[in-house]
């Protein structure tokens, strides 16, 4: 039972330090003017800071388990850190929506379109239409709040996975 209380305690620990950091790398975008077209260093800050957290938390919970670690507990722990920073990002992106910024919906909209219209200067009105129609249906907060969790969920699988390969030593089972 002591084992399954620090493994909480530590992804909550870990899953809140991420969600926090994202949330600050997110408001200083917000306040440089690139909340539409984030520049690319910004998309690496949040891997970085999720791929060492992460691995910060599988060490502390391999410490704290008196140096043993299996695979699964450290799939296990990525996963949970990931999705208690990914719950955190979620609820700070309807706050953006809908309170900071609550134009944000229409001026994404807006943004989408101007760009389809310079990258496809070609393309027929009624296929730009369709393509900003198709844009629409996955730029709704719900999605965005979802592919946010399972794109989170999935990095963490991977950065777990490759983490607890590297760090696992499992007790003898003599």
């Amino acid at each position: 039972m002591e084992n399954q209380n620090f493994a909480t305690k530590t992804m909550l620990k870990y899953g809140v330090i991420i969600g926090i950091l994202t949330i600050i790398v997110s408001l200083l975008n917000y306040t440089f003017g690139n909340i539409y077209k984030p520049h690319w260093g910004i998309n690496v800050v949040n891997i970085l800071l999720m791929i060492a957290f992460i691995v910060y938390g599988i060490k502390e919970f391999k410490t704290l388990n008196n140096g043993f670690l299996s695979l699964g507990q450290s799939i296990k722990m990525g996963l949970g850190i990931s999705l208690i920073a990914s719950i955190i990002g979620v609820l700070y992106l309807f706050l953006f929506i809908y309170v900071i910024e609550p134009n944000f919906m229409t001026n994404l909209e807006e943004f989408q379109q101007q760009v389809m219209y310079e990258k496809f200067p070609d393309m027929p009105e009624e296929q730009l239409e369709q393509a900003l129609a198709m844009s629409k249906k996955f730029t709704t907060p719900t999605m965005m709040a979802m592919l946010s969790i399972v794109g989170s969920l999935f990095s963490g699988l991977i950065i777990s996975l490759i983490a607890g390969l590297i760090m696992k030593k499992e007790e003898d089972q003599f």
